[in-house]
């Protein structure tokens, strides 16, 4: 409705002593902070089965012969330090294929060879690496791989060369 028909209304409700409906007042949140909006990106995985492993939530689920997951790296995630005593090897022999939705990577090699990776930008990490989130942004990376295959699957090479 326009807004004079709407007073019209009003006016003619007021005269005649019938009441107009009216909406009631929207509460404030808390400490009047709005409700955070919903983000997909972060949003439970349908179908996927979820896990945490060195403070990252990883979800995986299957899609055909490979597997999908959505790994979310918090911010100070460092594989040194969060990863690293729970596989037990110097370095990442992972392979990481898939795109980089949200967030910036630091890559660095073996040999001194450095990557920065910044969303969005399609990924692929060759194994023995250590990395970690640049900066206060969450990482989110979708991730494709056929778990002890994928290096083979995938034509990637088994260790980072130049």
């Amino acid at each position: 409705m326009v807004a004079s028909a709407v007073m019209a209304k009003k006016t003619a409700a007021r005269k005649s002593g019938r009441k107009t409906a009216t909406r009631p007042a929207r509460k404030a949140a808390p400490g009047n902070r709005r409700p955070k909006p919903f983000d997909a990106l972060l949003a439970p995985v349908k179908g996927a089965t979820r896990r945490n492993i060195g403070h990252v939530q990883l979800e995986v689920g299957r899609a055909g012969a490979a597997r999908v997951k959505r790994m979310i790296y918090p911010p100070g995630f460092h594989w040194a330090a969060d990863m690293k005593p729970v596989t037990g090897t110097e370095l990442c022999m992972h392979a990481h294929v898939g795109f980089l939705a949200r967030g910036e990577i630091h890559i660095e090699y073996a040999d001194g060879c450095i990557v920065e990776h910044k969303a969005p930008q399609i990924v692929a990490i060759e194994p023995g690496h250590d990395g970690w989130v640049v900066g206060k942004e969450p990482v989110v990376l979708i991730e494709f791989d056929f778990e002890g295959d994928t290096i083979n699957r995938l034509g990637m090479p088994d260790a980072h060369r130049h």
